[in-house]
């Protein structure tokens, strides 16, 4: 089961003590960096999710206004006037240590537009790696990013959070749904969730297998598959 919270942008700010004005923030919270992301239609930087790698990769940030006529026309920056690194370049320097063996890779928690003041909690991702690449006839930042293998706290229940879900997919199922639990109606405390679970054959890929569930309908959904595993486990063997 994938779980990708849906929060408001005031849930988001409450949730890392922090009022994230910008897209990069490097060593923000106590052990992570948070970045903000889009891959919206519109959206600002070139960030988007390689599904056949499993990554996502997030262009760096441009050079202030105060600094260029045309940010998109000038390179990305990698250090301040004074010499200081920008976020680029700590995050460059961080994912370059990492790939080269001289350090663990940062953990980065993401976090999605889906539209104004809607957020998705993409949860935790390891910074692989970086490059500086040309783009649009400028230089700019890639980063590279990889879903940390880890489980999810819902409602006192341990879920595996590591799939990674289209954007598109998600703004058309938001939007279907009518931002409410497809099961009660609740506005509160939604995921994303896959109807047939990513483990039994599931895919991210098809909006008609991604619904909107409240953690209390997610959870009589898990358990109803609970119960249902030991049944077929038992025809199964019976059969054989």
């Amino acid at each position: 089961m994938f779980l990708s919270e849906i929060i408001s942008y005031p849930e988001l700010v409450a949730r890392e003590k922090a009022s994230l004005q910008k897209g990069m923030n490097f060593g923000i919270r106590p052990g992570y960096s948070i970045i903000l992301m889009s891959v919206r239609r519109g959206a600002p930087y070139n960030d988007r999710i390689n599904l056949e790698k499993n990554l996502l990769i997030y262009e760096g940030h441009d050079v202030p206004r105060s600094r260029a006529a045309d940010p998109k026309k000038a390179d990305q920056p990698m250090a301040n006037p004074g010499g200081s690194l920008t976020e680029n370049g700590k995050f460059y320097q961080a994912a370059k240590d990492a790939s080269r063996g001289y350090r663990k890779p940062e953990r980065v928690k993401v976090y999605e537009k889906i539209q104004r003041g809607v957020w998705s909690d993409k949860g935790f991702f390891h910074l692989m790696d970086a490059e500086i690449v040309e783009r649009n006839g400028r230089r700019v930042f890639d980063f590279l990013l990889k879903p940390v293998e880890e489980h999810t706290v819902l409602a006192d229940r341990d879920l595996p959070a590591t799939r990674l879900i289209p954007t598109e997919v998600k703004v058309t199922v938001w939007k279907r749904d009518h931002g409410k639990c497809v099961r009660c109606g609740s506005q509160k405390n939604l995921h994303y969730d896959h109807d047939l679970p990513f483990s039994k054959g599931g895919t991210s890929l098809l909006t008609a297998n991604v619904r909107l569930l409240c953690a209390t309908c997610n959870l009589k959904k898990a358990a109803k598959i609970e119960a249902w595993l030991p049944l077929v486990v038992g025809l199964a063997s019976w059969r054989h």
